[in-house]
């Protein structure tokens, strides 16, 4: 073997007795489990459980962060034209000032018009 997977090795070993050992303290100074239906028990921002998410898919936790996740991940596509709108505007970048503007408007109208839908649905409304 050469250098290298030794010290792949040794970086394996000690990931793997890292894990192992914060495991066993844990289970050593850890306090005892308690049985019960308790702690089998879905928690989820302090309200009770109802349904079963595998039956009944209706608006919930899930529908709701699936949406500020799609609107978080387009407003991360505003940063890159916030940061080039300069170049846009000087020409520098070479992009027509009214392409960018057309883009811009596709883009807000997919982001309202996906507002609109959950808006339309009624996934917007917190229970």
């Amino acid at each position: 073997m050469g250098n290298g997977y030794w010290i792949l090795l040794i970086f394996l070993f000690l990931g793997a007795f890292i894990a192992a050992a914060a495991i066993l303290v844990g289970k050593i100074l850890g306090f005892p489990s308690k049985e019960g239906k308790a702690k089998f028990k879905a928690y989820e921002c302090g309200m009770e459980t109802f349904g079963n998410a595998r039956v009944q898919f209706k608006v919930g936790y899930v529908v709701f962060a699936l949406i500020f996740l799609v609107f978080d991940v387009e407003a991360l596509f505003l940063f890159p034209i916030a940061v080039h709108w300069r170049g846009v505007v000087d020409g520098t970048l070479g992009i027509p000032v009214w392409l960018a503007f057309v883009d811009l408007g596709i883009f807000f109208g997919i982001l309202v018009a996906g507002l609109a839908y959950s808006w339309k649905k009624g996934w917007l409304k917190w229970e």
